[in-house]
């Protein structure tokens, strides 16, 4: 999805900098936006669950004469297990690039677009930020932080001219959830699931109207209510016979 919002960008001739820790792919990935649309591209290979990893982005963006207008926290990781000691390493991990990376980024780059009077952040939250979900229970509560802090932040940096986004959308066909290409294609023909340039469009709009949250698609609010009705143990069933398949 992170491609897909360079991409976009690149199409309207915004100039790139684009952070990741998959150098090989970053490399391939500027090769082709910079020949594709003409634009320039930097590249940082970066780990954004390092510790400091927020300041060092900005240190080379400053290195590099770089100023963004826009920063885009997208940047995310997924998996579907009940909790335990033996996963607790990547629970923490998530917390580390989910909450700390997308704080210390905001408030980083949010600052100096504040200095300028100027800008803007879009933050890739989910729809599990509003409901309840067994398996999933650090990847929901740390999307729930993105969305309760991109909203108070828009509240203080609004008045200098930067406008905070986050869009909580549902199931889009990456390859986060690990998916077999038959499973993306019937939830994709379903309506369940949607392509990445269905949802960047959507939220490149709803960033440069100022939108504060974006919840994009009749299921986006559907699912939230539904479950709201759910009984508790019911939500415990399904929640087991999920993991269980």
């Amino acid at each position: 999805m992170g491609l897909e919002y360079a991409r976009q960008l690149a199409s309207e001739g915004c100039g790139l900098a684009l952070v990741s820790n998959r150098p090989d792919e970053l490399a391939a990935a500027a090769g082709t936006l910079s020949s594709e649309f003409g634009v320039k591209v930097a590249t940082l290979d970066m780990d954004l669950c390092a510790p400091g990893a927020a300041a060092k982005v900005l240190e080379w963006c400053d290195a590099e004469g770089i100023c963004p207008d826009i920063l885009i926290n997208n940047a995310g990781m997924f998996f579907m297990q009940y909790l335990g000691p033996e996963n607790l390493a990547k629970a923490s991990a998530m917390v580390d690039i989910h909450v700390k990376a997308v704080t210390e980024l905001s408030v980083l780059f949010g600052s100096r677009m504040k200095e300028r009077g100027t800008g803007y952040i879009l933050n890739v939250a989910s729809m599990t930020a509003w409901i309840p979900a067994p398996g999933i229970a650090v990847y929901s509560a740390s999307k729930a932080y993105m969305a309760s802090f991109g909203r108070s932040l828009s509240y203080e940096l609004r008045p200098y001219g930067v406008t905070v986004t986050t869009v909580c959308p549902a199931a889009i066909d990456t390859g986060l959830y690990g998916l077999g290409k038959r499973q993306r294609l019937w939830l994709r023909r379903l309506g369940i699931m949607r392509s990445p340039e269905w949802l960047v469009r959507r939220a490149l709009r709803g960033m440069k109207k100022g939108r504060r949250i974006l919840r994009p698609g009749f299921g986006n609010h559907l699912v939230p209510f539904i479950v709201s009705l759910m009984p508790a143990r019911l939500k415990d069933r399904l929640g087991m016979r999920w993991i269980n398949r």
